[in-house]
């Protein structure tokens, strides 16, 4: 497998195509953070901000997110359906910038697609386990499959893979509506006032759903491939 010429390609292609969007995104997240938003308020802040004047589905702000607090990491902002907290990084957190405001903004949106009951969100909140595990797993059963000359094991090994590439796809609209949502609080609370701002909210926006863009794409790539070997094992 590790000699297959069409391993080796797949292989050159993805890291390609997820080396390009992280570069994309830390090119733009080193640009945009280096601009001060004209609230002057940290990440931190834009979110309190909006928590306080944003609408999350007929459920108070503070319903919707219980808590606004640091997470280790470098661009590992997030929010948790679980408990419905809001985790940002230490830069983000605190920093005035334009990067800043947008990547806590669109955090915010994923708080209010929650609070709205967004079925891909739902959706995607089931299939975390096994998307989690999926891959890892899945190739170990693949690699056994193909040693062994088992197919139930190649086949069982693929579905697994699966559901991590449907749960790769789903994330891709669920990402982009939380964009969306996140330029419209900023524009609907006067936070944007400026064109620039605006360009750069979303700059910064387009270049965070590019690596989930990519990451879809290689997931499904590899996919590919594992059907490939699958078929040839047949």
């Amino acid at each position: 497998m590790f000699f297959d010429p069409l391993y080796i390609g797949l292989v050159v292609v993805t890291l390609l195509i997820s080396g390009a969007a992280q570069l994309y995104i830390r090119s733009t997240y080193g640009k945009w953070s280096k601009v001060a938003n004209g609230a002057r308020l940290s990440g931190a802040q834009i979110a309190e901000f909006l928590r306080e004047r944003a609408t999350f589905g007929g459920r108070p702000g503070r319903e919707a997110i219980t808590d606004i607090k640091l997470v280790p990491g470098n661009l590992s902002d997030h929010f948790d359906p679980r408990d419905r907290s809001l985790g940002l990084s230490q830069a983000v957190a605190e920093q005035p910038s334009i990067a800043s405001m947008a990547i806590a903004a669109h955090e915010v949106g994923h708080a209010v697609q929650h609070a709205e009951g967004s079925a891909l969100m739902k959706v995607r909140g089931v299939l975390v386990p096994a998307a989690s595990l999926g891959p890892n797993i899945g190739y170990l059963l693949i690699i056994a499959g193909l040693i062994f000359q088992v197919m139930g094991l190649i086949t069982l090994g693929i579905i697994l893979f699966g559901i991590a590439v449907v749960f790769s796809l789903l994330t891709l609209p669920v990402e982009i509506d939380a964009s969306r949502k996140a330029l419209a609080m900023l524009d609907s609370t006067g936070l944007v006032t400026t064109p620039e701002e605006r360009r750069g909210a979303r700059s910064m926006l387009t270049a965070a759903a590019l690596t989930y863009v990519a990451a879809a794409i290689t997931a499904v790539l590899t996919l590919v491939y594992y059907l490939t070997l699958a078929r040839r094992s047949n």
